[in-house]
């Protein structure tokens, strides 16, 4: 854990020619008087998510060798699109393992930037999918690149942070989803070094809350994660994780909101700021409207975490 804050100042160097500097919005709709709200629209970066930071860090990190032999990973959407873009750069070959149920569309797009997809039992949980995909990168010499269990990965996540920083020179509160951890534990170690009265709440779906039950026992709990509109945060995460020390260490305040809340919120930005944002992204902008009361005179920052919502869903949603 100690290694994260120059990690993270290593990642800003490597990975700027290869990542944009997302906008942030001031929120006149979700501010109140005496408390200003901005979005940090990460929704807005490479892939339409946070994920192509940490996956442009892993893999400039590799080795001339471990390039030329590629990267492996399993994920059902944004993962994969970061790590796919990331090898295409770099000119690395890569290796993503879906579900045989995955959206096709996202499936698509993973393959538009010339990653080659295998696909894993429909349905299958996560832990089998990722088996099947490190044991594939075993066999064939490659780097397995975990979504979050990864120091590298994490430090491109931090980025976030060091961004924010430069755009808003101070911050009362950050709310950011947490799924396994990764995001959350990048900009959290970030800021706890650098502006440390910053407070980060951890925000979490009611139906996908391994990591905040776990936080609370003080120990790995794993908990069945019923189906959410936060299908990029829900699932849990492997015990021995590193996030989950970080995510001990540096998350002190946790809000968790239901599907109607993720819903609204999804909605109240498509129809106040005219962007789409997928459902992870909706948690943290419901979890901040449930505390605004109480956030009176306080500056606050809230992470829009990415855009990759499917046609359906938005349907349902407006």
């Amino acid at each position: 854990m100690d290694d994260l804050l120059p990690e993270i100042l290593k990642a800003e160097r490597r990975i700027r020619p290869y990542t944009l500097t997302t906008p942030l919005l001031h929120s006149l709709t979700l501010s109140t008087e005496g408390t200003d709200v901005y979005l940090k629209l990460e929704s807005e970066q490479y892939t339409g998510s946070f994920k192509a930071r940490g996956s442009m860090n892993k893999v400039l990190s590799l080795s001339d060798s471990e390039r030329s032999h590629g990267v492996v990973t399993a994920s059902t959407g944004n993962h994969g699109l970061g790590l796919a873009r990331a090898a295409k750069e770099a000119d690395v070959p890569c290796v993503v393992f879906v579900p045989e149920n995955a959206d096709t569309s996202k499936v698509e797009a993973i393959k538009q930037y010339g990653a080659t997809v295998k696909h894993t039992t429909a349905g299958a949980p996560e832990t089998i999918s990722h088996g099947q995909a490190k044991q594939y990168a075993a066999e064939h010499g490659m780097t397995w690149v975990s979504p979050y269990n990864d120091l590298e990965v994490i430090a491109g996540q931090g980025t976030i942070a060091i961004e924010l920083m430069q755009q808003l020179a101070s911050v009362d509160y950050v709310f950011v989803t947490v799924g396994a951890g990764g995001l959350a534990s990048g900009i959290a170690a970030y800021l706890s070094a650098v502006s440390p009265e910053t407070k980060i709440v951890g925000c979490l779906p009611e139906r996908s809350a391994e990591m905040y039950h776990s936080v609370k026992a003080g120990k790995f709990v794993h908990m069945q994660s019923l189906p959410t509109l936060s299908d990029g945060s829900g699932g849990g995460f492997e015990e021995g994780s590193i996030t989950f020390p970080l995510c001990q260490k540096f998350i002190k305040d946790w809000t968790l909101v239901s599907e109607g809340e993720i819903k609204d919120s999804m909605r109240l930005i498509v129809t106040a700021h005219h962007k789409f944002i997928e459902g992870s992204a909706g948690v943290a902008v419901a979890s901040y409207l449930r505390r605004r009361g109480e956030l009176t005179g306080k500056k606050v920052v809230i992470i829009l975490c990415g855009s990759n919502v499917a046609a359906s869903t938005l349907k349902e949603i407006l």
